[in-house]
């Protein structure tokens, strides 16, 4: 059973939050997994692999929860700086949470959707994505997003050209560009913009990460590494984020 009683001193954790207060889209920068490993003297690549279960706890979550999107900084552009034998780690989990997963992401329902220049990647995963991003096209529950070889800066230049072309081409006039049309040229058209960022592992800053759509995100930043991030801290984040007034610039009137 994907779903299990959630319970933690015989208190029912989804006491614990307002259900009629939550997030629609939540974004999270994945950090520390190798910080993790090195705490334990263990390669890094074991760090990754308990990140990985992190994923699973989260996803599961923010299913039964009723999150609309979930966004995860899964690899960016940069981070094929990294040495090759631990991009190729990274691309192995990639593919291994895809055949694992997949099945029981599709029977509870979970989109699985795809942002960046997913044909960079080496071919086993682009397969992969694409039978999972096929299969579960038409389901009804959480949208996994998850963001793969994608930079923001990038993401940015990229809607510039197609709405260039586009006034180029005289399909669009260049009057008629707004943050709405704009918005529709990204990789995360049709989708809400995140209500709220998570980064773990203390780092404060946003790391090329969903620069356009962050805008006006509540952020928080936890002390947890992402391999001891999970249910609890999840759901203490989307508590704090119950806390926040948001007010898009303006100010709240009694």
């Amino acid at each position: 059973m994907w779903f299990k009683p959630w319970k933690k001193n015989n208190v029912d954790v989804m006491d614990r939050i307002a259900m009629d207060r939550l997030p629609r889209h939540i974004a999270i920068i994945m950090d520390g997994n190798g910080r993790w490993a090195q705490k334990r003297a263990l390669p890094r690549s074991m760090g990754h692999r308990a990140g990985v279960e992190s994923l699973r706890k989260v996803v599961k979550t923010c299913s039964k929860l009723g999150i609309e999107v979930l966004t995860v900084y899964a690899f960016s552009t940069e981070n094929w700086r990294r040495p090759k034998d631990e991009v190729g780690v990274l691309m192995t989990l990639l593919t291994e949470y895809l055949r694992n997963e997949l099945n029981e992401l599709h029977q509870n329902q979970v989109v699985i959707r795809t942002m960046g220049k997913i044909s960079d990647l080496p071919r086993e995963a682009q397969h992969e994505l694409e039978l999972a991003t096929e299969r579960t096209r038409d389901n009804k529950g959480l949208i996994l997003n998850l963001a793969l070889n994608y930079g923001g800066r990038s993401e940015i230049i990229e809607a510039v050209k197609s709405l260039g072309k586009d006034v180029l081409s005289g399909k669009q006039r260049i009057e008629e560009i707004d943050e709405e049309r704009f918005s529709e040229a990204l990789f995360t058209r049709g989708l809400p913009d995140p209500d709220l960022l998570i980064r773990t592992s203390g780092e404060m800053r946003l790391s090329n990460f969903l620069l356009w759509q962050l805008a006006y995100t509540e952020i928080e930043v936890v002390k947890e590494l992402w391999p001891d991030f999970g249910q609890t801290a999840l759901l203490e984040a989307i508590k704090v984020y119950q806390k926040r007034d948001r007010r898009y610039g303006g100010i709240h009137t009694n």
